[in-house]
This record gives structure tokens, C-alpha cells and sequence, in this order.
């Protein structure tokens, strides 16, 4: 009997987000309302302590409203990472500011402080990096460079919810950070997104911006969007909230087991299990860093990304182990935002471009998914290093 596909996400809704989708549903209060509320006070609570959130309608508004709210616009410059999806340069862009690209950390896969320190020009008015597949970015270093040029930080943690550095949560270190709660993140709303600071004027203007400028009906303050998030997708997020924890330390307990299984398969096949030889690198984790494991990427060390993308197939076709591929394209390459970046060089993120591939991780797996995952890692890497992949 063939087996079946192992999925490389799994949003997991249950009976409790069907409950309370029909509890809004049958109240008849449908937009923003008491569930957007409380699931803003809520998810602060519990994910970013000390700051405030504002529900917005995606992670991607979360991006554009935090930076209009900062005053971003025409004439300045905010560093980005170009490995990382379209939506963080995008947000920049859409606002007539220019994002700048700057290369990644070959170890954590997010904005390097070096390369971004490089970038600052004096039309630099902030960087924004990105906790890149729940990693969190060095934002100790990160607040450093901000203070000594005079710049402000903006956070991109739309795949890192409950991520941490150094005890802290992400979405509190700078100016703002903005969430995703897109169907495939670690905790879902269906759609929507949230912007955390600890700036109660910057608060304030999102919430205006994202109701069209206005805090009291037709008493429109400034020029706004119509941003807002329903009750209903509020409504799921609180539970999906409730369940986040748990999750977490599935997600996490998962990579443990993937990262001893890979190792030890390799090592039993002869293969280096780590080092610059190894055919595959499992993710390593910076010192004092809260992975949250929104991917587990690892890199087919070496390879072309024709080679990377037939090691991935071999994953689904041979072992029926999905998998997906973040990012092919680097931003600085993408014909919506290359003008920005004429002749730019950024080798590690070419690198890791041609090199990643993210395995399941997701809290549904069994113990029997995780066991047929590694070995697929394994068998394919063997194959590649046997030159037969």
C-alpha cells in the first residue's frame, strides 16, 4: 500500500474555531468588534509583554501600516533582508520609501548586522530585519547599530510568534513588529495580522490608519485604509492563541528529533554529520536564541538549485515526504523589485537560495511521519553524495 503524503504544513482547526466562528456568526456583530478587542489584549499578554497590539486584516498590512504609522515615506531608505518573502520590501516600497537590500547570516538565514551596517547611507532611516522561519534575527546587534547611527528598528516577525532572544519575545525590541496570521503560520486567525509596540502615539495611528483615519465615526483624523480585521477572524485567533504553546513545544520537540535522526542516519551511512563536508546541514541555533520552528530548513550543502529542487522531488516522489522551498527568487532578483537593487551581490543569500529546503515540522506529524522524514533526508542525501542526485 503506498503511503500517504506527509504534508509540509498542516494548519490544524477544530471544533472550538468552528464554535466560535458561529458564536459571531449567530451575534450578528460581524466587523471589528469585542473578539478583535480581546484578542488584542490577549495576544499581547501573552506574546509580546509590555507592548500593545493592533489587529489588522494581514500580516502584510501589519508591515504597511507600522511603517506609515513611523513616518516611513518618500526620500528614505529602510534596510531589509532579500532573502525572506516579497511582502517585507513591498511594505517598504508601497509606502514611496526604498527598501535596501542587504545579505543574510549563513547560519540563522536572517539579516546580517554586518551587511546591514554596511548599507546605511544617509537616507537610512531604518532597518527592519526579519525572524526568518521563527529564528529570531540579533537583535541585541541590531539595537547597537540603530542607536549609534540614529536609526530607527522596525521588526518583521510574521513567522516567529513566541520567538525569543536572550529571555525577551520578539515584536518587543523595536519601534514596532508586525505578525502574519496567514493559514500556514504557527497560529492562524484564517487571515489577519497584528502590529505590537510599546509606543502608545504609533498605536494610535495604526488604529487610525486601518479604519480609514478616523477613531469616532466620520471624525476622520488623518488619510486612512480600511485595514480592520472582523470579529470572526479574531474569533479563531483567540483560540488558536489558547492552543499556541503547546504547539510551540510540539514544533520544537519535532526539530530535536529531526536533528538527532538526520545526524545519526548520515553518520550510519558513512556521511559527515556536520562541518562544511556534510550533503546536509540541519538548522542550527544561535546562543540564547527561542526557536519557534515555523520551518525546519535545512541545506542541501553545495548544490545548484536544479539540484536542490530534484533532491526535494526525490523527497516526494520515492518517500511521499512534501516539503517546500523559501525562498528560490531573492527579493533583489524579483522583476517587482530589482530597480531597487542594480548589480547587487549578495552571495549568501544567492547561497541559501539555491541551497534550502524546509521539512515538515508542524505539530500534526506522528512519531512514524518524523522517523519516514529523516530517513527520506537521509536516503537522499547518500544518493546525492553517491552522484546519483
Amino acid at each position: 500500500m503506498t503511503e500517504q503524503m506527509i504534508p509540509a504544513a498542516h494548519p490544524i482547526i477544530g471544533d472550538e474555531e468552528i464554535e466560535a466562528v458561529g458564536a459571531v456568526l449567530r451575534s450578528g456583530m460581524l466587523a471589528q468588534g469585542p473578539q478583535v478587542a480581546a484578542f488584542e489584549e490577549e495576544f499581547a499578554a501573552a506574546l509580546t509583554p509590555g507592548a500593545e497590539a493592533v489587529a489588522v486584516n494581514s500580516g502584510t498590512s501589519a508591515l504597511h501600516l507600522g511603517l506609515l504609522a513611523a513616518g516611513i515615506g518618500p526620500g528614505d531608505e529602510v534596510i531589509v533582508p532579500s532573502f525572506t518573502f516579497a511582502a517585507t520590501a513591498n511594505a517598504v516600497a508601497i509606502t514611496g520609501a526604498a527598501p535596501v537590500f542587504a545579505d543574510i547570516d549563513p547560519e540563522t538565514f536572517c539579516l546580517s548586522p554586518q551587511a546591514a551596517e554596511a548599507a546605511i547611507t544617509p537616507r537610512t532611516a531604518a532597518v527592519m530585519p526579519v525572524h526568518l522561519y521563527g529564528h529570531p534575527a540579533d537583535m541585541t546587534a541590531f539595537s547597537r547599530i540603530a542607536q549609534r547611527h540614529g536609526l530607527a528598528l522596525f521588526e518583521d516577525a510574521a513567522q516567529a510568534h513566541g520567538a525569543s532572544l536572550g529571555g525577551r519575545r520578539v515584536g518587543t525590541f523595536g519601534v514596532f513588529g508586525a505578525f502574519s496570521l496567514y493559514p500556514t503560520k504557527n497560529m492562524t486567525a484564517g487571515e489577519g495580522g497584528m502590529v505590537t509596540t510599546s509606543d502608545a502615539g504609533l498605536a494610535r495611528r495604526v488604529r487610525l490608519l486601518r479604519n480609514q483615519g478616523m477613531e469616532r465615526r466620520y471624525a476622520n483624523e488623518l488619510v486612512g485604509l480600511n485595514n480592520r480585521m472582523t470579529d470572526i477572524h479574531a474569533a479563531i485567533g483567540r483560540v488558536q492563541l489558547a492552543k499556541l504553546p503547546a504547539w510551540t513545544e510540539r514544533r520544537r520537540a519535532n526539530a530535536a528529533f529531526l536533528d538527532r535522526a538526520i545526524r545519526e542516519g548520515l553518520t550510519q551511512s558513512g556521511l559527515p554529520a556536520s562541518g562544511p563536508e556534510s550533503v546536509v546541514v540541519v538548522p542550527p541555533v544561535a546562543a540564547g536564541a527561542g526557536h519557534v520552528y515555523h520551518q525546519y530548513t535545512i541545506r542541501v550543502n553545495g548544490a545548484s538549485g536544479e539540484q536542490r529542487d530534484r533532491f526535494a522531488e526525490a523527497l516526494r516522489e520515492q518517500w511521499q515526504v512534501g516539503s517546500g522551498v523559501f525562498y528560490p527568487i531573492p527579493n533583489h532578483r524579483l522583476p517587482s523589485l530589482a530597480s531597487f537593487a542594480p548589480g547587487l551581490d549578495l552571495p549568501e543569500t544567492e547561497r541559501a537560495a539555491r541551497e534550502v529546503v524546509s521539512l515538515p515540522v508542524h505539530p500534526a506529524l506522528s512519531r512514524d511521519d518524523l522517523e519516514r522524514v529523516a530517513r527520506a533526508v537521509t536516503a537522499c542525501a547518500r544518493d546525492r553524495a553517491e552522484g546519483h542526485a
